[in-house]
């Protein structure tokens, strides 16, 4: 999420604007924000790893989306753009709006400068919300590192790690092993 709020508005107002957009803007509690481009290293993780899961999941009943789907966290509360979501099963939409998902399993973001510190913080408080999430990822775009967060059966957060070309992500809900040598080749200016 950039710096950069829009004055306070309605989610009606936001939902709008949004929609009839050249840019795209995330949503919270009353409050719009432009959302900024990204380096080229971001945008091949947003690539790579939205392949790595289509690929392994192709045969099954989840699909999945790259940057330009809206998650509906709370409705009128809280639309935000995930970078990567995977849906299994039928999509459920938000306010009858096909373009509102409200029923991801996986969600990724791919962490820049400028938007770390909202993805660790309060962006993961928001994706805690939604019920269908089991699991969220965390890709490095400085260094081949990925953390993920799986939902246990108590609803309790279990924080995991994998660094390096022989790092493995492994995605229990999905029954899914992502190679970090796969996620991050040919990636511009990480390293290993």
């Amino acid at each position: 999420m950039a710096a950069n709020a829009i004055p306070r508005v309605t989610a009606e107002e936001y939902l709008a604007a949004d929609r009839a957009a050249s840019f795209r803007s995330e949503f919270v509690n009353g409050e719009a924000f432009a959302m900024s481009g990204g380096r080229l290293a971001h945008a091949q993780l947003i690539l790579q790893v939205g392949r790595e899961l289509a690929n392994a999941l192709e045969d099954g009943p989840c699909i999945v989306t790259v940057s330009e789907m809206r998650l509906q966290v709370a409705a009128g509360e809280t639309y935000v753009y995930p970078d990567v979501m995977v849906v299994c099963g039928e999509p459920v939409y938000g306010e009858g709006h096909r373009d509102l998902l409200t029923n991801p399993s996986v969600v990724v973001e791919v962490l820049s400068e400028s938007t770390e510190r909202w993805d660790r913080g309060e962006k993961f408080a928001q994706y805690r919300r939604v019920a269908s999430l089991r699991e969220y990822v965390l890709v490095s775009q400085d260094a081949m590192r990925v953390e993920w967060f799986t939902r246990e059966a108590d609803g309790a957060w279990t924080y995991r790690e994998a660094v390096g070309p022989e790092g493995v992500v492994r995605l229990e809900g999905l029954g899914v092993s992502l190679g970090l040598g796969s996620i991050f080749r040919k990636v511009a200016g990480v390293t290993g």
